[in-house]
């Protein structure tokens, strides 16, 4: 759903156990969230950028795959 997201959290050798950790976001929540179930909420992404990717724009992290985008990489 968020490749980018994903891209980046393989790079960083982060699982979504690990950025629950890092971002006191609940791990079941997360799955759930990176599955399409349910959506991320503004705070929950902004946390996410802050503390895991802080070099990353909000726009590029959470680019759905229907959107794309390539902006922000760096």
């Amino acid at each position: 759903m968020f490749s980018n997201l994903n891209a980046e959290m393989g790079r960083a050798k982060l699982s979504i156990k690990s950025l629950s950790e890092l971002t006191g976001i609940n791990y079941e929540t997360l799955k759930l969230k990176f599955r399409g179930v349910t959506e991320f909420k503004l705070c929950e992404m902004v946390e996410i950028k802050r503390k895991a990717f802080p070099d990353k724009t909000l726009d590029y992290l959470f680019a759905t795959d229907e959107t794309g985008s390539e902006e922000g990489r760096e």
